[in-house]
């Protein structure tokens, strides 16, 4: 390897030298690892991985360059991208610009030809901690306080810095009305619902009860975002007095908040669910689907368990009556998703719109449109 002219190094001390490839400066931030094998421009933009710093497993990225479409959001906000082999192809076909260009553009700082192998094993024997990728010309003690003086990403809320400053609303063709909470949604999930005629209302997450159900919504939808949603007792208050008024869903930050509104428990995985090769049982049909997952967060079971030993529906009884398991993650044996059984809701952990990854789930959207539109029947016939 040609001299290294950056770095990145972890809160424990553990040096990984490499290449710097992108925007020329430092981040620091939680460092995790994602697995899927494309999309790595819809990772970066993902508001979901605000305060982190990517790991790609997958060693070429970049071959295929960027385009508009791929974006999740209207910016990078992953903080860094580290790689074993960066390349720069805005020749591709379909790409409108290379992708190490762009990340220069997204002022997003990277680093290449680097043992993401050996990385990614310390990470999933140490867990997701702190660290950081750094010039060369940043002394290793400057970037241990560097490292230190950012927060630790339990506790922390990080909604407020990816939700809208003000409502937005998209309107869809004469389907149900949402309104969302938006923790920092993915533009996949809005355009799933706006293919299937839904109108979506885009709300800032510290938005009242008032607020939410001014516009009469069919619904309530808690999107994806960033942070511990043990941090978010704004939104879990919020979401509380809604559930059992409204139909109430989530998806991935969704599910946690919507778990803790109905008196459930979460807590950090070691180094979490990022990729899109994740196996989940449906325990309603019987069906293991492969799906796209980012949280580094998860539910606990009956009785504060971490994992569901068995594929069985298992129930909890909340402050709203009963809960039931729908999904289970059949790599770890986390909760993956429930439904309410005594008033309407339902979540699911992973990401059904993919974005990247792969489009087994993408039913569940139908299946929610289909249920909150029986409610919508209602308001007309009224």
């Amino acid at each position: 390897m040609n001299k290294a002219t950056a770095y990145v190094l972890l809160e424990d001390g553990t040096r990984f030298d490499g290449l710097a490839c992108g925007a020329d400066g430092h981040a620091v931030g939680e460092v995790v690892f994602t697995t899927s094998m494309t999309g790595y421009q819809e990772a970066m933009t993902d508001p979901s991985y605000a305060g982190q710093l990517i790991v790609f497993t997958y060693p070429m990225i970049g071959n295929y360059g960027v385009r508009d479409d791929a974006m999740e959001s209207d910016r990078a906000h992953a903080r860094a991208a580290i790689m074993r082999a960066a390349v720069d192809r805005s020749d591709a076909p379909g790409s409108q610009q290379g992708w190490l260009e762009w990340l220069r553009g997204q002022s997003t700082p990277a680093i290449t030809d680097l043992d993401t192998r050996a990385l990614v094993r310390h990470i999933r024997d140490r867990g997701a901690m702190r660290g950081g990728v750094f010039p060369a010309r940043i002394a290793e003690p400057q970037a241990q306080e560097l490292i230190a003086a950012e927060p630790q990403m339990t506790g922390r809320d990080l909604a407020r810095e990816v939700t809208p400053s003000r409502l937005v609303v998209l309107e869809g063709d004469g389907g149900p009305r949402i309104a969302m909470i938006d923790t920092g949604v993915k533009l996949s999930i809005v355009h799933n619902l706006l293919a299937r005629g839904v109108t979506v209302e885009l709300h800032p997450c510290t938005a009242s009860v008032a607020e939410l159900t001014r516009g009469d919504p069919d619904a309530i939808f808690l999107a994806n975002g960033p942070g511990d949603p043990a941090a978010l007792d704004y939104i879990v208050e919020t979401v509380g007095q809604l559930v059992g008024k409204l139909p109430v869903y989530g998806i991935c930050l969704g599910h946690q908040l919507l778990c803790r509104a109905i008196g459930l428990d979460t807590y950090k995985l070691p180094f979490g669910h990022h990729g899109a090769n994740h196996p989940v049982k449906d325990l309603t049909t019987g069906r293991t689907e492969i799906t796209s997952q980012n949280h580094g967060f998860a539910v606990l079971g009956p009785g504060g368990a971490r994992t569901i030993d068995e594929d069985v529906p298992v129930r909890w009884e909340t402050r709203f009556g009963a809960a039931e398991l729908t999904h289970i993650n059949l790599y770890d044996r986390t909760v993956e998703g429930l439904v309410l059984r005594d008033v309407q809701g339902a979540t699911v952990q992973y990401h059904p719109e993919a974005g990247p990854g792969p489009h087994d789930a993408l039913y569940l959207f139908d299946r929610f449109v289909r249920e909150i539109g029986d409610r919508q029947a209602q308001k007309v016939l009224a």
